[in-house]
């Protein structure tokens, strides 16, 4: 089993900017995947950054640019830089993990950003 622990949402002006962090902790050995997805409240959640464990990464367009995605492979962690942050991007931000077939969830992080 795999546990991933979030921290870093909050509340944020537009324009702004929140670093996500993620933990990975259990049985982490193995090639993986890691990434973030978000829920904005009536919509399904997106796949918004993923990255291997080589470090080759993706984005959903929403925030290409704008979003940064990093992991360190001995400390078990993957964090999203977030800047020029929108509105639209209030959700909740979730930690994935995914190995073989099978996938890990962290508990979410509320991110709000103000007009």
């Amino acid at each position: 089993q795999v546990q991933l622990v979030e921290s870093g949402g909050g509340l944020v002006q537009r324009g702004g900017s929140l670093r996500l962090s993620c933990t990975a902790s259990g049985s982490t050995f193995g090639i993986n995947v890691m990434g973030w997805y978000r829920q904005a409240p009536g919509k399904q959640r997106e796949l918004i950054a993923g990255i291997t464990y080589g470090g080759s990464t993706n984005y959903a367009d929403s925030v290409k640019g704008r979003f940064t995605i990093s992991r360190d492979n001995g400390k078990n962690t993957v964090d999203l830089q977030m800047n020029s942050l929108k509105p639209e991007d209030t959700a909740v931000y979730y930690c994935n993990l995914a190995r073989g077939r099978s996938q890990y969830w962290g508990q979410g992080t509320q991110v709000t950003v103000s007009s």
